[in-house]
Formats: structure tokens, sequence, C-alpha cells
């Protein structure tokens, strides 16, 4: 592995930055059920406080004490940082996971600079903070006390229930810093979940890790991402799973449309081949253009979602902000949620045969 030298990041463009040396990594290997087929590179990190690159980006400062994650979901976007290990992006991503082991203690000697703003720091971004891995490592619990000595404010966003683990010390620190807490559930549907999700606690554990955090006051909200195209965007569909987070007791839903980067892209495609073989030619014909879905179908998901988070009081519509209709789309752009399409993906052009 090119791990010496290397320009690396924990920034999810990757940025330069060498993290560690070669010669600080400790191979283990652990003989129990959930880590059987894993193997762990424990490395002492040169830093763990990342500054965001950009001009203006969604959060300015991140935390990854993980690479790599037993979560396995197929389509993580963060899976091609593992080539700059020497890894690859598919089933080593999945098994193979560095863990920065010196990152609570790096952490507290960043934050104790005079520079150093108490600017919000995000954590989940990347991979899950939250993951298996950390059930054995316990870095979490000395990075959000790290964080509260030093007045941080901090999110994390995550799939995993382990987190509930740490609500007294999360609940501690929020009388001291602001804390937001996410919990990402793109599908309730359980046969889906199975094969894409395969190594994440099940949507209605973290549904019920939801109501948890609600009920401790501490809240939570969540992030319907990835909605899958064709497997998870019926409109049935997504009825369910936003009345279901509705009765988990969510702060709020934010959709995400699944997004497919080089390097996710290619492991999806070959889950997709394996699993629902007769989707693989609307894929191509739907992300024919790049990463992103076209913006129509984009705004048709999210406005479908938007009217189910108003109808089940997950937010307040405003007035300059009508609601818009579960169905609406070009040539039908009154249609009210009980009379919606079968499928919000009919305007998708197939140049060929599904299954070819």
């Amino acid at each position: 592995m090119r791990w010496s030298g290397q320009l690396i990041s924990d920034n999810d463009d990757d940025a330069a930055g060498g993290l560690f040396k070669a010669s600080d990594v400790v191979v283990r290997t652990f003989d129990t059920p959930g880590f059987r087929d894993a193997t762990f590179y424990e490395v002492r990190a040169k830093s763990v406080l990342n500054k965001v690159p950009g001009a203006a980006p969604m959060f300015g400062w991140t935390i990854n004490p993980y690479r790599g994650c037993g979560h396995r979901c197929v389509y993580c976007f963060a899976r091609k940082t593992h080539t700059y290990l020497d890894l690859d992006a598919g089933l080593d991503f999945d098994t193979r996971i560095v863990v920065k082991v010196n990152a609570p203690e790096v952490l507290r000697r960043e934050l104790a600079r005079p520079s150093w703003r108490r600017e919000a720091v995000a954590m989940g971004t990347n991979v899950d903070c939250y993951q298996r891995a950390e059930g054995r490592y316990r870095l979490m619990p000395e990075i959000v006390g790290a964080l509260g000595d030093f007045g941080t404010p901090f999110s994390i966003l995550t799939k995993g229930t382990l987190m509930l683990r740490d609500l007294p010390l999360l609940t501690a620190v929020a009388r001291e810093v602001p804390v937001r807490l996410a919990m990402s559930v793109g599908s309730v549907d359980d046969s889906v979940w199975r094969t894409v999700e395969a190594g994440t606690p099940s949507p209605a554990r973290r549904l019920d890790a939801v109501r948890t955090l609600a009920d401790s006051g501490l809240g939570c909200s969540v992030l319907m991402a990835p909605i899958l195209p064709f497997l998870t965007d019926s409109p049935e569909q997504l009825r369910a799973t936003v009345e279901a987070i509705a009765k988990a007791g969510a702060h709020s839903v934010t959709p995400i449309v699944l997004h497919l980067r080089p390097g996710a892209r290619e492991w999806y495609y070959e889950w997709l081949q394996a699993t629902y073989p007769h989707l693989v030619s609307r894929y191509r014909a739907l992300y024919r253009n790049g990463s992103y879905t076209p913006t129509w179908y984009q705004d048709r998901v999210t406005a479908a979602v938007r009217e189910l988070a108003k109808a089940y009081g997950l937010v307040r519509p405003r007035a300059a902000d009508p609601a818009p209709s579960l169905g609406a789309g070009p040539g039908n752009p009154t249609t009210r949620a009980t009379e919606v399409q079968p499928a919000l993906w009919d305007d998708v052009e197939l140049p060929f045969q599904p299954g070819a």
C-alpha cells in the first residue's frame, strides 16, 4: 500500500495532505462474527480536523476517525477514497478498515490551538463514524468529549444505532454546545435494504433510534438518502418511508436521490447486474449524462417527499411556498396526493430494451 508520502485526506474531495506513515500501521483481525472477514489497519494520524475545500461548502470542518466502512452500502460515494491507499473501491472498502487510533488525542491538540475559532464540525460526512468498528475501538466518546470541552459545535450523520451508546454523553455535551444529530434512512423496504446496505442496522432499528433520541430531548433529523431510482422511489414507497419517519418523531426529513460517482458507480452497477439485472438499462439511461439524475427527476422526487412531509407534520408550509403535488409533472401540474402516477420514472427515454 502506498501510504507513506501519499497525498490523501479525509475531505470528501480528497485534497492533499499525508495522514500517516506506513511504519505506524498495525494490522489486526478479530475472530468474532461481526468482524470475521474484516482486516483493520491501526494507524497514528498526523491530523484529524480537516478543512473542507471550496468557497461555500455545506460544512467547514470534518472529522473522520475511520476510512472504509463495514456497513457495505453498495452506493457509497466514499469508495473511491480507498484507491488512494492502493486498496480497491469494492470489497476492500467494505472489509479493510483504516482506524485512526490516536484520533481523540490529536483532536485535543488541534482544538487547543489559539487559532481554532470553534467553528462547527461535521462527522459522518465521508464514512460512518458509528460503523461496526466503533463498537470495538470506541473513538467517538473521546472525540465528542473533546469537542464539548473546547466549546466546538458539531453534527453527526450515521446509519448506526451505536450512537445510542453515547446518548448520556451527547446529552451532557449538548448543554454546553450545539449538537445536531441525523440518521440516514433512504427507505423502509426491507427487501432492498438486505442487499444494498447489508452491514447496517435495519431501517426499523434506525427509526427506533430516532424515537429514542426524540424522547431524550436531543432530537434527530432524518436524511432520506439515497432514494434509489426504480427500487425505492414509487409513490407508495415514498409515502411509507415518510410516514415511518414522522411516526419516529424526527425533527425533519431531507430527501436525496442516489448519485453515482466514479468508484461507487462501478461497484453499484455490478451489484445491480447481479441483483436486479432488468434495471441496468434503465439506470444507464437515467444516468447517461453523468453522476446525477436529471433535474426533472430530482425535482419530482423532492416535491413528492416535501408534500408527504407536510401531510405528516414534518414541515410547515409557508404562504409563499404552495405545496407541490405528489404526481406533479409535465401536463399534470395539479394531481392530488391520492391520485398519483404509478411511477416517477415514466419520462425516462430508454434507448434499448430493458435487460439488453
